[in-house]
């Protein structure tokens, strides 16, 4: 089939490659000049799919809630909060309920482990190198922290996810640039999952892609779409409407209006994160893999020469506004886990990207409802742990050949009003 992939950040590209893979022509359209220009360029790059959670959990309003003003807070609200976002925060809140949680953490977790393989196949087969490092280590300040951990711990027991439970000695000899200034309770090491720079990999599988026949259309804003007697893609300055087969909408938040063209109301908005990069000081200083700061929820990983420190989890405001006590936060926590780990007076990279993200969790993988038109969008914070098993799940739909696991729960049709 001729398909259309709208969007090039990591689940477009991602998409586009199984599809061509599949002998499809793919032709993808991006309205930056280049790809993984936004939630996909400077996230964390932690593979966890044990920590692979609903955000809509059982008590989760009481947590948020109570540390909404602390001056750290792992979630922030900012304003002005829209009307969309204001009826996003009440159908997350009724996604909090225990057996609505339970269920959708299950799908989560079958797709990221599956996406995980998929990661390491592709890896394997292309020969791709993206900064990639093994290891994840949780570390816990307090008793309290710990405690709190437990309910999680069950979890990854319960999918058989490796994992110890160490002391502050242990996290050091996994961790030895951990700062010996700062006291903390213990740590969970889980030493097969693992962090990588997930722009470089999606620029280095566009690449593959491109190879294989896939042609990749920038600086390209795609106005509307069209079902009708096959599908018809509008295009910025172009009278006519550029015709397919199919097409398959991977665009993150921009996904919203164009569907709404088709009388699809997808109630996903921008969760706001951040991130701080800076070139490594001294080797010795930086983490060997990735980090997370239980406490504050925040990840410091090594990227090739450089360190970057993300977090925060901001509803509202603006894309183009960053809040300075997010960024605050995220310095606070380099410097007191690595001190001196980076070059922080100059070249530093700081970043807003807006995760797109649905209230319940899961992403939407599949059929639209209108002919032609199918679904990979919603992955919030998980893009990059969920990306290449979403993307090999609905190359499997399109083909009408069941994907390699359930993809019951991944569909549109839970969230209609």
């Amino acid at each position: 089939m001729k398909i259309a992939v709208i969007g090039a950040g990591i689940i477009g590209v991602t998409t586009a490659y199984e599809l061509a893979k599949d002998g499809h022509e793919v032709t993808v359209f991006e309205r930056r000049s280049a790809a993984a220009e936004e939630t996909s360029f400077a996230n964390a790059g932690i593979v966890a799919p044990g920590y692979v959670t609903p955000w809509a959990s059982p008590g989760m309003p009481a947590k948020v809630i109570g540390r909404l003003f602390s001056r750290h807070a792992a979630v922030k609200l900012s304003l002005p909060l829209s009307a969309r976002e204001l009826s996003w925060m009440w159908r997350w809140y009724k996604s909090c309920r225990l057996e609505t949680y339970l269920a959708n953490r299950a799908h989560l977790q079958k797709l990221a482990f599956y996406s995980r393989e998929r990661l390491h196949a592709l890896t394997t087969d292309r020969q791709l190198e993206y900064e990639r490092s093994d290891g994840y280590m949780v570390l816990l300040r307090s008793e309290k922290d710990s405690q709190g951990v437990q309910p999680g711990l069950q979890v990854l027991r319960e999918a058989e996810v490796q994992f110890k439970e160490i002391d502050p000695a242990q996290a050091r000899k996994v961790e030895p640039a951990l700062n010996p200034d700062t006291p903390f309770f213990g740590a969970i090491h889980l030493p097969e999952d693992e962090v990588g720079n997930c722009r470089q990999f999606a620029l280095l599988l566009k690449n593959e892609s491109q190879n294989i026949g896939v042609k990749f259309v920038f600086n390209t804003v795609v106005t509307d779409i069209s079902s009708t007697g096959g599908v018809s893609i509008g295009i910025s300055n172009e009278k006519t409407a550029r015709q397919f087969d199919a097409t398959v909408v991977c665009a993150g938040l921009d996904s919203a209006p164009l569907l709404k063209s088709l009388r699809l109301n997808i109630p996903i908005v921008g969760v706001h994160g951040y991130s701080v990069s800076a070139t490594i000081r001294e080797a010795l200083d930086a983490p060997r893999s990735a980090v997370m700061d239980e406490r504050y929820k925040v990840a410091i990983s090594r990227m090739g020469n450089r360190v970057r420190v993300a977090g925060g989890a901001e509803i509202g405001g603006h894309i183009k506004i960053k809040n300075a006590g997010a960024l605050e936060t995220l310095y606070k926590v380099l410097q007191d886990w690595f001190p001196g780990a980076a070059h922080l007076s100059n070249g530093v990279q700081e970043w807003k990207g807006s995760r797109p993200m649905l209230p319940d969790g899961p992403p939407i993988l599949g059929k639209s409802g209108l002919d032609g038109v199918w679904l990979n969008l919603g992955h919030g914070s998980s893009g990059w742990a969920l990306s290449c098993g979403s993307a090999r799940v609905l190359a499997d739909q399109i083909l009408g050949k069941s994907p390699e696991i359930d993809d019951a729960g991944f569909s549109v049709d839970r969230l209609r009003n």
